[in-house]
């Protein structure tokens, strides 16, 4: 939330959360189709977005973590466009949109608040679709890295310790490789000295040269 909010209006903002129960790793909390009622800001664990085509096949669209915000799908034509799902045990913060629409026309602070969190969203996915056109798979995997270390700055932890809430098959699936790709990607950095890889933990060990390759194209 934004630091120059008053702490009446914060205790405003409070009294419209909804705390739900927890989402076991593979449930939904909705999906395409469903009626867009609220937006989620992720409070535990980690969460998946993805679509699916005409032929059933799934496209992973993004990956949020704690302190993030999704939902904002649902606004333009009041139902979600994609599916999300726990990608392990996690809990969500509901926020009813229909409140927190009255709520920002009170508080300006927190209008112009939930406008930078959209704004973050696309350019984040106008970054993504520049990787994938445009970047080898170094380049990819690396971007997706750097992606989650700032991530993880942000919310004050370690930019060098990073645990991957996601499979390779899943980071695959979102960066269009193929799990072997990713898993010879993942080798071939820590081979360089730019990572070090134990399962799902990942230490970044040369930030520059990781985003060399981020910058790099094809």
């Amino acid at each position: 939330m934004p630091l120059a909010m008053d702490v009446k209006d914060i205790d405003r903002l409070d009294k419209i959360i909804q705390r739900g129960r927890p989402i076991q790793s593979g449930e939904h909390l909705y999906r395409a189709g469903d009626v867009f009622s609220s937006i989620y800001a992720v409070r535990s664990g980690s969460i998946k977005t993805y679509l699916v085509d005409d032929e059933g096949v799934e496209q992973i669209t993004g990956f949020y973590l704690p302190g993030e915000v999704l939902g904002f799908d649902g606004i333009d034509n009041t139902d979600h466009g994609c599916n999300v799902v726990a990608l392990e045990t996690s809990t969500v913060c509901e926020i009813p949109f229909n409140r927190l629409e009255e709520l920002t026309l009170q508080i300006p602070t927190l209008q112009r608040h939930f406008s930078q969190l959209m704004s973050r969203q696309i350019k984040s996915d106008h970054q993504m679709l520049l990787t994938l056109s445009k970047k080898n798979a170094e380049g990819r995997v690396a971007t997706l890295l750097s992606s989650l270390s700032h991530r993880y700055s942000r919310r004050k932890l370690s930019p060098n310790a990073l645990r991957l809430p996601m499979s390779r098959m899943d980071i695959g699936n979102f960066l269009g490789l193929t799990i072997e790709t990713v898993s010879r990607t993942f080798s071939r950095l820590q081979k360089e000295n730019i990572i070090d890889v134990d399962g799902r933990e990942v230490v970044i060990n040369n930030h520059d040269r990781l985003n060399e390759i981020c910058h790099k194209n094809r």
